[in-house]
């Protein structure tokens, strides 16, 4: 059965482009669109869509006004399209902290020049929230002893370009295929453990250099929730890569800073990592770790064309991995596509510990289970518990 989607936008061009990319694919329908934010959240509640596509600045109700009221009442997966400025940065992390799930750029050209990249993101994007169960902020409370409470939660993520050249070196089979995106999750491998409970993780008592957390769809929401509980003393530096435009990280950055007890900062070429700090890498670029001494310093440098995300979960977990070899916990959280399986199958190689999300608590069960159906996991584990399961791992004793 195809999912049904609601277009809504104040300019008929984009409503009109929208709807007729949608029906292209045949498990996708439109089924209604609506011109601002009020007919939306009227059509939400009668038509029970699966799907809403929604602009941010309209008349009569904007865009982050309609996700509100849609989230109270209705809620529903909500793909929001936004521009790459500041100003746009700015009102689309508010819109998906008022509850939406996931965005993309509204580019006129590419939807008018019918760019088959843009035409299958955004597919793409469509199918994986209309398949998953909707992601209530609700649930994102933390469990953990001692957590501050966060407040409500952010989704972003970064276009995928899909392209068939791959990626150079030992990384070449992450690159993001059509058919990684969109394959359903099979069953998990037999090595893979799923979690419910903190308590059967038993402390491997390894002394960690670093933390890594690779994630893309749905990352901010699972990033907000697991970093909120960690202590400021945490004891190790933390790596963050997720996939996300240049003109959000910092943004992004700062308000993890604002929620966080520990520190929170994109990542500038150079930094020394130190304890209790998060280094977010920055979007548009790659980001790398080196030796330095006992501890590491971070490389920035520009993503090549041919790679299909900047920054690249694969990238900076193979990096970690000849700096640091198996003094690595590291962590895939949900997202789409299976960046960061071959980096954290060259941690792993080395001795590093590597934990996937589950597949209950994720919005999309990409990344983590590229991980876990490989065999390179040694346990899923739900959202909820994931930042209580990192503390009692990094526990110095």
């Amino acid at each position: 059965m195809a999912i049904k989607v609601l277009v809504v936008d104040d300019s008929s061009f984009f409503r009109r482009r929208v709807s007729e990319i949608v029906n292209q694919d045949p498990d996708l329908e439109v089924i209604a669109v609506a011109v601002n934010g009020k007919e939306a959240v009227d059509m939400a509640a009668k038509l029970k869509p699966q799907v809403i596509t929604m602009d941010i600045e309209m008349p009569v109700m904007d865009g982050i006004t309609a996700v509100r009221e849609i989230m109270a009442n209705n809620p529903t997966p909500i793909l929001m399209f936004s521009s790459l400025t500041h100003d746009g940065a700015k009102a689309t992390l508010d819109a998906l902290e008022a509850g939406a799930l996931d965005f993309l750029p509204k580019r006129f050209e590419d939807i008018a020049t019918n760019k088959d990249d843009a035409i299958f993101l955004l597919q793409q994007r469509i199918k994986a929230l209309g398949r998953r169960r909707m992601y209530r902020p609700s649930a994102l409370t933390s469990t953990s002893v001692n957590a501050p409470e966060p407040r409500r939660s952010t989704i972003v993520d970064q276009e995928a370009k899909p392209s068939s050249r791959p990626l150079s070196g030992r990384l070449n089979s992450t690159t993001a295929t059509r058919s990684s995106l969109a394959t359903p999750a099979p069953e998990r491998h037999a090595a893979q453990q799923s979690t419910s409970s903190v308590s059967s993780i038993r402390a491997s008592g390894k002394q960690y250099k670093v933390l890594l957390i690779g994630t893309s769809t749905g990352g901010p929401v699972a990033l907000q929730k697991v970093l909120t509980a960690f202590p400021a003393n945490y004891p190790h530096p933390i790596v963050l890569i997720q996939h996300m435009p240049a003109a959000f990280t910092p943004a992004f950055a700062a308000r993890l800073n604002t929620l966080c007890r520990i520190e929170v900062k994109e990542a500038e070429n150079g930094d020394v990592i130190r304890p209790g700090c998060a280094y977010l890498a920055p979007g548009g670029m790659q980001l790398m770790i080196d030796r330095n001494g006992m501890s590491g310093r971070l490389k920035v440098i520009p993503g090549t064309p041919e790679m299909n995300y900047k920054p690249s979960v694969d990238i900076t977990f193979a990096s970690a991995s000849k700096a640091f070899g198996g003094d690595v916990l590291a962590v895939i959280l949900t997202g789409m596509g299976a960046d960061g399986r071959e980096g954290a199958r060259m941690l792993k190689s080395a001795g590093a510990t590597i934990w996937a999300q589950d597949e209950a608590s994720c919005v999309v069960y990409g990344m983590p289970q590229a991980v876990a159906s490989a065999g390179i996991s040694t346990h899923s584990i739900a959202l909820e518990h994931m930042a209580e399961a990192i503390l009692k791992e990094s526990s110095r004793g």
